[in-house]
């Protein structure tokens, strides 16, 4: 005869039973084993939850000094608050608002913020005002006529040698400058041909004829460009206007004469000219004639007298075109005289301003400025 069974840890014991005695005696070993397994049971299992009680205990006070320590957080955190209302006798201003669903996320500083706001219209006529110019020669001569409409400068720091006059007025008028590389110049200019230095700056308003005529010179030339617009070309033709005693040019847009490319191509003549505005470029011709000058208009293309058989009065208008179609038919027929600068024909026409420089000089030389 033999039974089975499975003990706690799963595995199957046989016993063999040869007698009863035998059977007894081993029944009663196998109580006494099984008390004791149980007992060991028993207390393994009171250990375990001596161990759980013992942690949960520990948890407990560990939230418990948490929630105290939040608590007295808040209380100080009041105290604090209600000592500053006290002390200042008003109320603190901070409250909290339930924003109400569905409405905006978007924060209400009342007006102040963290950036300044610019207002669009302000900035649009304030870069109307401005200009940018940069070239060592420009810009020293800037300095030197009307140092009170520098707004802001730049300069690389090999250059600030020659510009010490110009740092030294800047700081001591307040006037915010910047030493920086080429690369940020660069930035600051729009351009890489800065020349080491860059100026905003305020843009001088044209002049009306009225205006000028009220204060020009007795011996006196004036240049009136119709749609000449190329800046270089402007450049060079105000340091030839500047060279040869000419101070004013009559344009539609004179703001064109102080652009950055034109100032620096005039390297430093832009500061000596006067910019006219023509409303109506005839009409403009007109005021001139009316008080004493004499209409010179040029032409390439159109028979016309030649310069160096051409006797120039002392107070005349020089009327020049652009290069690919030269003036316009009704400019150049309204002229009181009409030239041309001979040549060799191999070329179609001069640069506008080789040739504005070219009649210049032979103004110059025949009434002995």
């Amino acid at each position: 005869m033999n039974d089975s069974y499975s003990g706690k840890n799963g595995k199957v014991k046989v016993m063999y039973v040869r007698n009863e005695d035998n059977n007894d005696s081993r029944n009663d070993g196998d109580r006494r084993r099984n008390n004791d397994r149980n007992k060991n049971d028993d207390r393994s299992k009171n250990s375990d939850r001596n161990k759980y009680s013992d942690r949960n205990k520990n948890s407990d006070r560990h939230n418990n000094n948490k929630r105290s320590f939040g608590k007295g957080r808040e209380q100080g955190e009041r105290r604090r608050d209600n000592e500053r209302s006290g002390h200042s006798g008003e109320r603190s201003p901070w409250k909290i608002v339930s924003r109400p669903e569905g409405e905006s996320q978007t924060p209400d500083h009342g007006g102040i913020s963290g950036k300044s706001y610019i207002d669009p219209e302000q900035l649009r006529r304030q870069r109307l005002e401005e200009t940018r110019i940069y070239g060592e020669n420009a810009c020293q001569a800037m300095f030197q006529n009307r140092p009170d409409a520098i707004v802001r400068a730049w300069f690389v720091q090999s250059i600030t040698p020659r510009f010490r006059d110009a740092l030294k007025w800047m700081a001591a008028n307040r006037k915010a400058y910047h030493v920086v590389d080429d690369e940020e110049l660069s930035k600051a200019s729009g351009t890489e041909h800065h020349g080491g230095v860059c100026f905003l700056i305020k843009k001088r308003n044209g002049l009306n004829a009225e205006t000028y005529l009220q204060q020009a010179p007795a011996k006196d030339c004036v240049l009136a460009l119709e749609n000449v617009g190329n800046p270089h070309n402007l450049g060079a033709i105000m340091r030839s206007c500047a060279h040869f005693g000419v101070q004013g040019v009559i344009l539609q847009d004179t703001s064109m004469l102080e652009s950055g490319a034109a100032v620096r191509t005039a390297e430093g003549g832009a500061e000596h000219i006067k910019g006219i505005d023509a409303d109506g470029f005839t009409n403009t011709l007109n005021q001139f004639r009316d008080a004493g000058y004499t209409i010179v208009t040029t032409s390439s293309h159109k028979g016309s007298t030649a310069l160096a058989q051409a006797t120039l009065p002392e107070k005349m208008v020089l009327v020049l075109g652009q290069e690919s179609d030269g003036l316009s038919d009704s400019i150049w027929e309204d002229g009181d005289i009409r030239l041309s600068i001979g040549g060799t024909g191999r070329v179609e026409s001069l640069n506008v301003s080789v040739a504005t420089g070219i009649m210049l000089a032979e103004w110059w030389r025949q009434n002995n400025i």
